[in-house]
C-alpha cells in the first residue's frame, strides 16, 4: 500500500480532531455519524463538515450510506494518526520508501532529524485474513465493527513489548523506539530476509542457529509460533534476525509442543527444498531437532527468569491475548490450507515435467 504522507502538511489540528474523534466513534459504531463526529471533536458549527471533506480528498476518511450516513478510517487515516504522534514525539520527521509488504503489515523507512533511519511497521490485520475476522466476530461482540483497528492496535502493542524484552535479553531481533496504536518504529537491519537466500556458505552453522535460537526463546518461556525463512532476516555474514512477534504464545499455552515443533519443521523444510541441505542427511550434526521437554525442563532447572510470565504482567490485558491469538490462529489456518494447495499444485507441476521428460 502506497503511503502519501505530503497531505500532512496540509491539514490543520481541526482536521486532525475530527480524524481523532471517528477513531473514538468507531469503538461502537461501523459508521460514526456526523453528530457524533461534531459532539465528540468539539467544533464550532460547520466546522466538522469542512474537516470531513479535506479529510475525504485526501483518503482519510471513507462515506458510506449504505444503512445510513457515516463515516469510518481509512487504512490511511489511521497511519496518518499513529505518524503524526511519532512526529509529535520527536522519533521521525520524514516517511521513506516502502522497504516491505506482508499479508498483514507494510513497513517504511523513517529518518529523524539526525539524519537516522529506522523501519517503521504498520499492522493491517484483517486486510487478507477476511475468514479470520468474520469467525472471531462473535468473540469481538460489540467490538466487531471496530476489529480492524482493533486488533491492528493490540498486535503492535503486543510486537513492540516483546520485541524490547527479547532486544533487553540479548536476543538478535531488532531494538524497539516506540509504539502507537498500530505502528511499531524499530532499528533498521541491514540484511535480507532468508526467503530471497538460495545459497549458503556454511548452510549446518545456520541452521544450528536457527534451532537453538527456537530453543533459547523456548528457554525463556516463549514460542515464536512463526518461525520461518519469512521472518528471519540474514545478513552477509550469516548471521540472523528475528523480526514478527504478534502470534508469541507462552511454553504454557495448551498447544505449545505442537507450536514449537511446527516452528522446527519449517525450518527443516526450507532448507531441504530451497537450500539442498537436508538435515537428517548430515552426520556432523550434534542433532537435528530439538526435544521441546528437554528445553523447557532444562530452563526450569537452570531458575532462569521466564519473559512469558515478565510480559504477560506488562499490562497486555488477558481478554486481549485471547481476542489477537483468536483472530491469529484463523488466520494460520488459512495460510495452512493455501500452502497445502500450493504444494499440491507443485508436486502435480513435477511430475508433469517428469512424465515429458
Amino acid at each position: 500500500m502506497k503511503l502519501d504522507v505530503n497531505a500532512l502538511r496540509y491539514l490543520s489540528k481541526d482536521d486532525f480532531r475530527v480524524l481523532t474523534a471517528v477513531e473514538m466513534g468507531q469503538k461502537n459504531h461501523e459508521l460514526v455519524p456526523i453528530e457524533l463526529i461534531d459532539s465528540i471533536s468539539g467544533l464550532k458549527h460547520g466546522g466538522t463538515f469542512k474537516s470531513i471533506k479535506t479529510l475525504m480528498r485526501h483518503k482519510l476518511l471513507h462515506h458510506d450510506s449504505k444503512y445510513y450516513e457515516g463515516y469510518r478510517l481509512t487504512y490511511m487515516g489511521y497511519d496518518f494518526l499513529a505518524i503524526r504522534a511519532l512526529v509529535s514525539r520527536g522519533h521521525i520527521s520524514g516517511v521513506g520508501r516502502q522497504i516491505g509488504v506482508g499479508k498483514e503489515s507494510d513497513i517504511f523507512e523513517v529518518t529523524n532529524d539526525d539524519g537516522e533511519v529506522f523501519a517503521l511497521k504498520l499492522h493491517r490485520l484483517g486486510r487478507t485474513s477476511f475468514r479470520a475476522v468474520k469467525s472471531k466476530r462473535d468473540y469481538l461482540g460489540r467490538r466487531q465493527n471496530y476489529s480492524w483497528l482493533y486488533l491492528s492496535r493490540l498486535a503492535a502493542l503486543k510486537e513492540f513489548a516483546f520485541m524490547k524484552a527479547l532486544y533487553e535479553h540479548g536476543f538478535p531481533v531488532p531494538q524497539a523506539i516506540d509504539n502507537n496504536r498500530h505502528a511499531v518504529l524499530m532499528g533498521l537491519v541491514n540484511a535480507r530476509p532468508m526467503v530471497q537466500i538460495r545459497t549458503m556458505a556454511h548452510p549446518a552453522s545456520v541452521y544450528l542457529s536457527c534451532m537453538e535460537l527456537i530453543s533459547r526463546l523456548a528457554g525463556k518461556g516463549l514460542i515464536h509460533c512463526d518461525f520461518n525463512e519469512f521472518n528471519l532476516l540474514i545478513d552477509e555474514d550469516e548471521e540472523l534476525t528475528l523480526i514478527d512477534f504478534p502470534q508469541m504464545v507462552s511454553v504454557t499455552h495448551a498447544n505449545a509442543e505442537e507450536l514449537f515443533y511446527r516452528d522446527v519443521d519449517c525450518i527443516i523444510r526450507f532448507f531441504s527444498k530451497k537450500i539442498g541441505y537436508v538435515p537428517e542427511q548430515d552426520p556432523k550434526l550434534p542433532y537435528v531437532r530439538p526435544v521441546f521437554a528437554e528445553v523447557v525442563a532444562a530452563a526450569a532447572a537452570d531458575g532462569e527468569g521466564a519473559l512469558d510470565v515478565e510480559l504477560e504482567a506488562s499490562g497486555f490485558r488477558r481478554q486481549d491475548q485471547q481476542a489477537l491469538e483468536e483472530y491469529l490462529a484463523g488466520a494460520r489456518e488459512e495460510e495452512e490450507e493455501e500452502g497445502d494447495e500450493e504444494e499440491g499444485e507443485e508436486e502435480e507441476e513435477e511430475e508433469g515435467e517428469e512424465e515429458e521428460g
